[in-house]
């Protein structure tokens, strides 16, 4: 049996002899349909496809994948004792990528920011020996292949390796996690945020939403609730979820910053 992919989210689902109906993923608020339908892939038909890339992105090794498939993010290798710990996740996975990986270090573990990205999270954790992938456990429902790997955790933080903490921040979603990494930007501290801290175009704010396609902002609480969770931690800057989204300097300011300018809106009133 196949273990089928949505091609417009990337999510791999458990095996079966047919594909899934539907995407329980892209079917919820926050990702869509598209108005061709349903499609799904496999890793094999995936690995003829597409093809992996590997970048700099602001001294961290990125992976992401060509042509552009499902959400298009890029996941980031952060080094930690006895290897690396993968942040985020991409559908591909290859022997090139696995061979290439474990050249520079390999995986000891895997943290993911919330479930549009946990991808072929399963395979990615077989591939290295059966690694733990760090989830929190508020998201377990969007889990779609449950796996022995899954390392469900609870409460607000969790220290998976030295200076490498958890933080859930919710928001996107109700188990929403960002890492902090003690040791990036030459000590001053810096945050790996997925999506949940969207890093925008301009590269000097952030963005709040519960939908980013659907066009659904958070609503001022839970973006004041997001800040009190992230204002104790130093940092520098801020590695968003896609190709060149980051926050280089100053990132401190920019998220107090991008904080009052989502509220101010939100609560001004425009004749």
């Amino acid at each position: 049996m196949d273990a089928f992919i949505c091609t417009t989210c990337g999510t791999q689902y458990a095996p079966t002899p047919a594909p899934p109906s539907a995407c329980i993923i892209c079917e919820e608020e926050r990702q869509f349909v598209l108005p061709s339908g349903q499609a799904w892939t496999t890793l094999q038909r995936l690995e003829r496809s597409h093809m992996p890339t590997f970048r700099d992105e602001a001294g961290l090794v990125g992976i992401g994948i060509m042509p552009a498939f499902g959400i298009t993010q890029r996941a980031l290798l952060v080094p930690a004792e006895d290897g690396n710990v993968l942040w985020d996740c991409v559908s591909l996975i290859s022997d090139v990528m696995v061979n290439l990986i474990k050249g520079i270090g390999g995986l000891k573990a895997i943290a993911i920011s919330h479930p549009h990205y946990y991808t072929t999270m399963v395979e990615w954790s077989r591939a290295f020996g059966g690694i733990p992938v760090y989830l929190h456990a508020a998201d377990r429902e969007w889990i779609m292949r449950p796996d022995p790997c899954l390392e469900l955790w609870t409460g607000e933080t969790r220290a998976i390796a030295p200076g490498l903490t958890l933080l859930r921040t919710g928001g996107h979603f109700d188990g929403g996690t960002i890492m902090h990494w003690a040791g990036g930007c030459e000590g001053r501290g810096a945050l790996l945020s997925g999506d949940l801290l969207q890093v925008v175009l301009d590269r000097k704010h952030l963005g709040f939403m519960r939908s980013y396609p659907n066009y659904i902002p958070l609503g001022a609480a839970a973006v004041r609730t997001i800040a009190e969770r992230v204002m104790p931690f130093e940092y520098d800057a801020i590695y968003g979820a896609f190709w060149n989204r980051v926050i280089p300097k100053d990132a401190k300011r920019a998220m107090q910053v991008s904080v009052a300018r989502h509220i101010e809106w939100l609560e001004r009133s425009i004749v």
